[in-house]
């Protein structure tokens, strides 16, 4: 994906409700960020920055329980964002995000975001369609999480990563989409592997390709 903050902003699913005129406003005022991997972007507790969108690479939210476990909130590749709630809301950072590859984002700073949801309320209403749209998608999280057994929940991950030829790229560390998923590391592995067994995906390249999206979707629906 280019690095012009206008193309990323089209291609962002949270601005898919947004007019042309909206989009053009935010891309005035974005910035373009770049991020080696490994290097943090921000902490929990440190003041928002803005709203962030990746044009490029992998993205990992997460936060550390007070006995050092890390559990990650988020995977956001390229067309996803994070940082929404903080920077629309106006408080600090709630989680930490670390660029597991080389990175690409366009950051909306904080106070310029902000004022341009007070000033336009075109702008605003049409976030809020967004921002509901973000509640429903973590939801799906929590549901995945109370609800679905292992092989329900990888099946809906593969499902929501999968482009229109099918091809999943996962992190190069595993153990990140397993902290996700809340599952350990060999529980994801033996999934992914049982999948294979069934023919429904199939390891290419760096990542998988789903080969069957219907059964894929009867499983994610059952979570069996």
């Amino acid at each position: 994906m280019p690095d012009d903050p206008k193309v990323i902003l089209s291609s962002c699913r949270f601005f898919g409700a947004v007019s042309a005129e909206g989009v053009a406003r935010l891309a005035q005022m974005a910035i373009v960020r770049r991020y080696p991997k490994g290097q943090m972007i921000f902490r929990q507790g440190e003041a928002c920055p803005g709203m962030f969108l990746v044009g490029s690479g992998l993205v990992r939210v997460f936060k550390i329980s007070p006995a050092g476990r890390e559990h990650v909130l988020h995977l956001v590749s390229p067309g996803g964002t994070f940082a929404e709630a903080a920077a629309i809301g106006g408080f600090d950072c709630p989680a930490f995000a670390e660029a597991l590859e080389d990175t690409t984002c366009v950051l909306l700073p904080m106070e310029r975001f902000g004022r341009a949801l007070r000033e336009d309320h075109q702008l605003c209403l049409q976030l809020l369609v967004s921002m509901a749209g973000w509640v429903k998608r973590l939801l799906g999280i929590v549901e995945d999480i109370t609800l679905r057994d292992a092989i329900g929940r990888v099946a809906r991950y593969l499902l929501s990563v999968a482009d229109n030829d099918g091809a999943v790229r996962l992190p190069s560390l595993k153990k990140h989409l397993a902290s996700h998923l809340n599952l350990t590391s060999e529980t994801l592995s033996r999934t992914l592997r049982r999948l294979m067994d069934m023919e429904l995906i199939e390891e290419k390249d760096e990542g998988m390709v789903v080969n069957d999206r219907a059964a894929l979707e009867e499983i994610a629906g059952s979570g069996e």
